[in-house]
C-alpha cells in the first residue's frame, strides 16, 4: 500500500493533510471514492489514523487529480480558505492553543516536518517584519496547488483564530504567474511578486505579541505531548540528502566539491554515497545544483554581494558561466532578476 511504502526513504505528509484535500472534494460533489483510494494505496476511512503518513508524491498527485476534477486551477488557494476546526491536523492544535502568535509561528516551523517532509520551512525576524520561507527539498517535491494551499491556510486560519485584519506585508511565490493572480492580492494584501524561485510571506513583526484568544493550555499540554512523540520517531530517519546538502553547502565557498571528499566526510565510501542519495531520489550531483540554485536566489535577490562574488562564492570559475546556470534555473539573467526584485521590493 503506497501509504506505507519505503518510509525511510521517502519524504511524507501527514495524512491530515491528504483527508482535508478528499473532504473538499467531497463537499463539492467531486470524490471519485475509487480513483483516490487506488492513488493513494489505502481506504479513506485509513486516512481518519492520526499517526498515518503519505508519500509527498502521491500526496501531489492527488492535487493534480483535484485540479482535473474541478477544473479549477486555482483549487489550492480555495481549499485553503476553509476553515473546519474537527478537520484540523495536530500541528493546528498545537499552534492555536499556544499563548501569543509568536509562540505559534516557532512552533510551526519546529513540527513542519511532521505536516510535510518534502519542504524546509524556514522563520526569520527583523525589528519590523517577521519573514517566513518554504523551499522544498527537491524540485519534484514543489507543488502549485499545495502551495497555494499552504499560504492560504496559514493566513484565512490565523485572521479566523486570531486577529481578522493581519495581512501580508508582501508576498513572494516561486512558481510563474497564474491565471487567477488577481485572487492572491485580494486575500493577501501586499505586494506579489510571482517567478521568485523561493516562497516568502511577510507580515508586521507587531503581530507576534498578540494573544491567542480562546486558547486552552490543557489541550496545549495533551497535544505538544503526542506531537513531540511523533517528532522523536521522525527525527530518527532523517534524511541522508540534507546532511549532505549542509556539507555541500558548507564547502562551496571554500573548495571544489567533489563526492570524495564528501562521502569521506560522512565516513563512507563514495559508492556508499551515491547509492544512499539514489534512495531518495537523487544524485551527487543534483544536489549539487540544487543547492547552488537555492543559494544563487537568495543571492541575487538580497543585493548584498556583487555578481562576481556571488560566482566566486558559489564556485563557478567567472561571471559568465554563473550568469549561464542562473539563466537556465530561471529563465532570466541575474542582473535582470536583480533589478525585477529591488523593484518589486521598492513597490512595498
Amino acid at each position: 500500500m503506497h501509504a506505507q511504502t519505503d518510509q525511510a526513504d521517502t519524504p511524507q505528509v501527514a495524512a491530515s493533510s491528504t483527508l482535508a484535500l478528499v473532504h473538499y472534494l467531497d463537499t463539492l460533489g467531486l470524490l471519485d471514492r475509487a480513483k483516490v483510494e487506488a492513488l493513494i494505496g489505502v481506504t479513506l476511512e485509513a486516512l481518519e489514523d492520526p499517526d498515518l503518513r503519505v508519500p509527498a508524491s502521491i500526496h501531489y498527485q492527488l492535487w493534480e487529480l483535484a485540479e482535473q476534477s474541478t477544473g479549477d486551477p486555482g483549487v489550492g488557494l480555495h481549499a485553503g480558505q476553509v476553515i473546519d476546526p474537527e478537520r484540523m491536523g495536530l500541528v493546528g492544535h498545537v499552534f492555536f492553543n499556544c499563548d501569543t502568535l509568536g509562540e505559534a509561528v516557532v512552533q510551526y516551523v519546529r513540527l513542519h516536518r511532521l505536516i510535510n517532509e518534502s519542504v524546509t520551512l524556514n522563520f526569520e525576524q527583523t525589528p519590523d517584519q517577521a519573514v517566513l520561507t518554504w523551499q522544498p527539498d527537491h524540485p519534484d517535491h514543489y507543488s502549485r496547488q499545495d502551495m497555494d494551499r499552504t499560504l492560504a491556510a496559514a493566513l484565512c486560519r490565523t485572521r479566523h483564530f486570531i486577529d481578522r485584519s493581519i495581512e501580508a506585508d508582501w508576498l513572494e511565490i516561486a512558481h510563474p504567474e497564474p491565471s487567477y493572480a488577481n485572487e492572491y492580492r485580494k486575500l493577501f494584501g501586499g505586494q506579489i511578486l510571482f517567478g521568485s524561485g523561493i516562497t516568502r510571506i511577510a507580515f508586521s513583526s507587531q503581530h507576534l505579541g498578540q494573544p491567542i484568544p480562546h486558547r486552552n493550555p490543557y489541550v496545549y499540554s495533551a497535544v505538544l505531548k503526542q506531537v513531540n512523540a511523533v517528532l522523536a520517531r521522525l527525527q530518527t530517519r532523517k534524511s541522508f540528502s540534507r546532511k549532505v546538502r549542509r556539507l555541500i553547502s558548507r564547502q562551496m565557498a571554500t573548495d571544489r566539491i567533489d563526492a570524495d571528499t564528501l562521502a569521506r566526510q560522512c565516513h563512507m565510501s563514495r559508492q556508499t554515497l551515491y547509492r544512499k542519495l539514489k534512495k531518495e531520489g537523487l544524485s551527487f550531483h543534483d544536489l549539487v545544483e540544487q543547492v547552488r540554485k537555492d543559494k544563487a536566489l537568495r543571492y541575487v535577490a538580497d543585493d548584498q554581494y556583487a555578481l562576481g562574488e556571488i560566482a566566486f562564492l558559489l564556485g563557478f570559475s567567472e561571471l559568465s558561466a554563473f550568469s549561464r546556470a542562473f539563466k537556465r534555473w530561471t529563465g532570466t539573467a541575474p542582473a535582470q532578476f536583480r533589478a525585477n526584485h529591488q523593484s518589486a521590493t521598492h513597490d512595498r
